[in-house]
């Protein structure tokens, strides 16, 4: 590998701002990166339900094969005025910004691969590149991806784990959001007319089993507004939370826990409850005899290093690629400490997740 040529391509698409909803800057210049090497590419129509201001990308190589490889377009945070520092043997944020590890390293890594492929005149498979939207918000884009059936199996670049490492099995989250309805009145001078929205959600939450559940399975309230003013008895209070888990029917059966709690504290001062809640994403798992697990096996030994399967309680975009179907894992690339200030990647893991992808394209 041009580990020289692939830093360069990291570095240039860093400084590209795309937050999720706002990808369009980062897709015009993948784009442009493709068409100027005379590759086909694609948009779907996915911003129709993902209200991003870009849709998927899409890039056939050949006809397209039966396989996609793929990474996300949008970072969690702003990549503006990004200061990236290149050590001897990584690169980092300066700290005032994060780096865009997550997931700039994968889109690097594919724009570094079709290059290579187009320039030196590299035979490989048919096979489908995807660059998506809305990941680090709601997955949506890879929901929403717009790839004909032909395409069975996905190989997702976009683990904070370093390469050698895969994803073969993930969680899936319940999200929900919830409100608790009770009545107004003075704090002060008819607090016993009013029923107090705040207290019966506090006594439902007191009640939950938040935090670790058991070893597949976390419920949490992450936020909660409620109440007008001090001398208000609260009549509202709205509350959004999810349940992770790895066990679908376990994830509906703690919901409707949770559900049933805040009924029936509701119903001992006669508030009312209303919820809606969705599957932000569903729980996948790989077993060892499928051919994508095999093949990510075999592309990790082939470059020296050691596979090791992981779970995960998190979600990408492999859990929706699995869930329409093609099954899919999602791999190492380094990008560590996602999300924060102290981002950076190991110089030989943007190597190696090349390494990695160029295995996987391979002729045999």
């Amino acid at each position: 590998m041009n580990l020289s040529r692939l830093t360069e391509i990291f570095l240039e698409v860093i400084k590209i701002n795309a937050l999720s909803g706002n990808e369009k800057a980062l897709a015009d210049y993948i784009n442009s990166f493709l068409t100027e090497l005379n590759f086909n590419v694609e948009f779907d129509n996915a911003s129709q339900f993902t209200k991003s201001n870009t849709d998927n990308i899409i890039c056939k190589v050949g006809s397209g094969g039966d396989f996609l490889i793929s990474s996300h377009m949008d970072t969690a945070r702003p990549t503006e005025n990004v200061k990236p520092v290149i050590t001897e043997d990584r690169i980092t944020s300066s700290g005032d910004t994060v780096l865009g590890v997550d997931n700039r390293v994968g889109v690097a890594v594919l724009l570094y691969t079709l290059e290579k492929i187009r320039k030196e005149k590299i035979s490989v498979k048919d096979f489908t590149v995807v660059f998506t939207t809305c990941e680090e918000t709601t997955l949506f884009g890879s929901k929403y991806l717009g790839v004909n059936g032909q395409i069975k199996k996905g190989f997702v670049f976009d683990s904070g784990y370093r390469p050698g490492n895969f994803i073969s099995s993930a969680c899936g989250a319940i999200g929900f959001k919830l409100k608790v309805i009770g009545k107004a009145s003075h704090s002060g001078i008819s607090p016993e007319k009013g029923i107090n929205a705040i207290s019966v959600a506090a006594n439902a939450i007191s009640l939950l089993p938040l935090g670790r559940i058991d070893s597949e399975t976390t419920m949490n309230v992450g936020l909660l507004k409620g109440g007008s003013a001090v001398n208000v008895i609260p009549e509202l209070v709205e509350i959004e939370g999810e349940v992770r888990s790895f066990n679908s029917s376990k994830a509906e059966k703690y919901f409707d826990k949770l559900i049933k709690t805040f009924q029936n504290e509701a119903r001992k001062v006669n508030a009312k409850i209303e919820y809606e809640f969705f599957w932000d994403f569903k729980p996948y798992s790989i077993q060892q005899d499928t051919v994508v697990y095999k093949e990510i096996v075999n592309a990790i030994k082939n470059v020296g290093l050691k596979p090791i399967a992981k779970i995960s309680l998190g979600g990408s975009d492999a859990n929706s690629f699995n869930e329409k179907g093609i099954e899919s894992v999602n791999i190492g690339i380094g990008a560590q400490n996602p999300h924060s200030n102290e981002e950076f990647v190991m110089l030989e893991d943007l190597n190696k997740s090349a390494e990695i992808a160029f295995e996987l394209i391979k002729l045999d």
